[in-house]
């Protein structure tokens, strides 16, 4: 009996950052006989029948510890041949290896991030081994980093058809309000053109990005982009698909180092994308891509994308679903993890 053990933050598929969680356990336990979930927290009936769900939330952290390692100790008597997944967070793999490493039961850290802690790199040395998007999505030197793609479910994202609009460009973006996602540099890259319209949709999830997003909404004024720019709030995760089919492209300036999962998205929607990041550089044609300070490489690239016909960029976002499907699909993401993990 193959079995996982699978540990996130939470099982939610209505969460606003942690949503596409769900899927990646559907399509893992697809592929073996049994996955248990331990979450801090968890929304039921969302997942497989084979998937058991343990959450291990608590008032205090020293409470919730011994939560975790009870749950996870209770589970690893059945795992011989199976193996642990810790989700993005350096401190479940760190918290694991006492009760995983001994046995000799694998431990995978699946990590996509620029962030380079202390405690990534404790968890890069008790992981038997490191997955991520692309070996420079992981922000530390190491051989035990497998590249495996991002995992989106395709379902979720059906290729939409092109806008057709007379005359003007209609962009997204999407994501948290954090200063790593550049979005000063979209803003102004937008003021330079006429008839570019630019949709801002993310939550604000601490003071930083709250305050970020008040110099934004300054910054916006500044440059007379009144009517122009809208900044709002996070959607569900539901709407994504429909506000995606519903602009021109979407326009990522995320720092390097965390290939943001939305492009991926985007890209398997058949809608075209302005992106940044040099990890990029498998899944975009080099038109796509530009300077992450360089507000006038941005505004060329969008007026580029402008002069495009409405059945070109059509053309241009069925080849980026083709990417995606061959090598970002939720269902090779899941293979990527059990062949990290040695599960057969």
């Amino acid at each position: 009996m193959s079995k996982i053990v699978f540990i996130t933050q939470q099982v939610d598929p209505r969460h606003p950052a942690l949503a596409a969680t769900v899927p990646k356990i559907a399509a893992l336990a697809a592929l073996v006989d049994e996955v248990v979930v331990l979450a801090d927290g968890a929304v039921e009936d969302v997942l497989p029948e084979n998937c058991l769900v343990r959450t291990f939330r608590a008032p205090s952290k020293a409470a919730r510890g011994l939560r975790f390692e009870t749950a996870l100790a209770r589970e690893l008597g059945g795992l011989r041949g199976g193996a642990v997944v810790a989700h993005m967070c350096p401190i479940y793999a760190v918290l694991a290896a006492p009760l995983v490493r001994p046995l000799r039961i694998p431990l995978v850290l699946w990590f996509t991030h620029w962030r380079a802690s202390r405690l990534l790199r404790v968890a890069e040395r008790v992981s038997t081994a490191v997955t991520s998007v692309d070996e420079r999505s992981f922000p530390l030197s190491s051989k035990k980093v497998r590249a495996i793609g991002h995992g989106i479910d395709l379902s979720e994202f059906p290729c939409a058809s092109a806008p057709e609009r007379e005359n003007g460009v209609r962009l997204l973006a999407l994501g948290r309000y954090s200063p790593a996602k550049g979005l000063d540099v979209v803003l102004r890259a937008v003021a330079a053109i006429d008839g570019v319209r630019l949709d801002v949709h993310g939550p604000a999830l601490s003071d930083e990005e709250r305050a970020h997003r008040l110099e934004l909404e300054r910054l916006a004024g500044a440059l007379s982009l009144d009517g122009r720019v809208t900044l709002g709030d996070a959607v569900p995760r539901a709407d994504v698909p429909r506000l995606l089919s519903a602009h021109d492209a979407l326009v990522n300036n995320m720092r390097a180092g965390a290939p943001d999962k939305v492009v991926y998205e985007a890209a398997a929607g058949c809608v075209p994308v302005l992106a940044s990041n040099p990890v990029f550089d498998t899944l975009l044609d080099e038109a796509q891509r530009f300077p992450r300070e360089d507000p006038a490489a941005l505004a060329d690239r969008i007026t580029a994308l402008a002069a495009l016909s409405t059945i070109e960029r059509a053309a241009l976002g069925r080849r980026l679903r083709k990417r995606v499907e061959v090598g970002h699909s939720v269902q090779s993401w899941a293979r990527g993890i059990l062949d990290a993990a040695g599960v057969g």
